[in-house]
């Protein structure tokens, strides 16, 4: 290498360093999350009245509400037993990783806490540790990125803003992460719930490798009876940090709060799964324009926030294997309400 050559690289080099120590971070946008395509999405939304999920994660302040009603409503940030159940399974993974480089990426992210437990369990087997936090918000991979940078270097700790479910072809972009022969792990949590299976499932099974691990984890019905058990669990969606966090789309679009009401109901959905509906009912009739477009929601017309299927181990490992993926093996917690589960291609 010349004399010139190399005095370029050793520029390039700081450069990247004083980015790193200034705090800087390189986000990739997949055109899934392109401007067009977000609008599109939105305004698909208002007009069939089923708000995609993402929205309620695409700004700033919505991700500050979802992060609040995380921390104070969700099972693994306060209950001991789910804890110590995601302890066991990361401990269990971690012992079956026996390669030094490992990517772990981290698909619909959120804060990043799960990951970071994972990373850590890695950590101790002296591993090389290479992150990729993923989500639909640049906010949510941010805050991702940032909790896992105390066990990643900057330059293996990378941010990925993405519509799974828009997606297509993801292996070239998580690919590129991380040198080639890396053992990756793909973490899916807390997320199942919030998309219908047929849509998201093949696009799992599209992104995990034959060599990779995928580590998943769903909200349960809790007992054996299916349908009992989800109505059980339906108090827990209607409280006051849900209720902000799910109306703060409709208010930044318009809605007042006199204009309706937020209801939450069970539903049965395909082949007998039972979900968790959110919908705002209009006792008013309100105009929410975006752009030059103007949607019109009568007295009485309702718009769907939110929904959240409830699984049992059965029927994840019977979804999961139609799609071609393995369940080998899972932790339940005490409650039954949590479960996580150890995937990988079916032979």
């Amino acid at each position: 290498m010349g004399t010139t050559e190399a005095r370029k690289n050793d520029s390039r080099n700081r450069g990247a360093k004083e980015i790193f120590m200034n705090g800087a971070a390189n986000i990739r946008i997949h055109p899934s999350q392109f401007p067009d395509k977000v609008r599109h999405d939105l305004l698909t939304s208002l007009r069939t009245r089923k708000v995609n999920h993402k929205f309620h994660y695409d700004s700033i302040k919505q991700t500050q509400k979802w992060l609040a009603l995380h921390e104070a409503h969700s099972p693994a940030r306060y209950d001991n037993d789910c804890l110590a159940t995601y302890g066991r399974a990361f401990a269990a993974l971690a012992s079956m990783v026996t390669a030094k480089s490992v990517h772990v990426i981290g698909l619909g992210c959120g804060g990043g806490q799960k990951d970071v437990q994972l990373l850590k369990q890695l950590q101790g087997n002296n591993k090389k540790l290479f992150y990729t936090a993923s989500d639909v918000s640049v906010a949510m991979v941010l805050v991702a990125r940032q909790a896992a940078l105390d066990l990643v270097s900057a330059d293996k700790c990378f941010a990925l803003v993405c519509d799974l479910a828009a997606a297509g072809e993801l292996q070239e972009d998580l690919a590129a992460s991380a040198p080639p022969h890396t053992k990756r792990v793909v973490t899916f949590f807390g997320m199942i719930p919030n998309f219908e299976p047929r849509q998201i499932l093949p696009k799992l099974t599209a992104l995990v490798r034959p060599s990779d691990h995928l580590l998943l984890s769903a909200n349960l019905a809790p007992g054996q009876d299916y349908a009992g058990g989800v109505a059980k669990i339906l108090p827990q969606y209607n409280n006051p940090l849900t209720r902000d966090w799910l109306l703060a789309l409709l208010y930044d679009l318009g809605v007042e709060a006199g204009d309706g009401e937020l209801r939450f109901s069970v539903e049965t959905a395909e082949q007998g799964l039972q979900r968790i509906v959110a919908q705002f009912h209009f006792h008013r009739t309100r105009q929410i324009r975006v752009d030059r477009r103007e949607f019109c929601f009568k007295r009485n017309e309702s718009i769907r926030l939110f929904f959240s299927y409830r699984y049992t181990p059965a029927r994840i490992r019977q979804w999961l294997g139609r799609h071609g993926l393995t369940v080998t093996d899972e932790w339940i917690t005490t409650s039954g309400e949590e479960g996580i589960f150890l995937c990988q291609q079916a032979s």
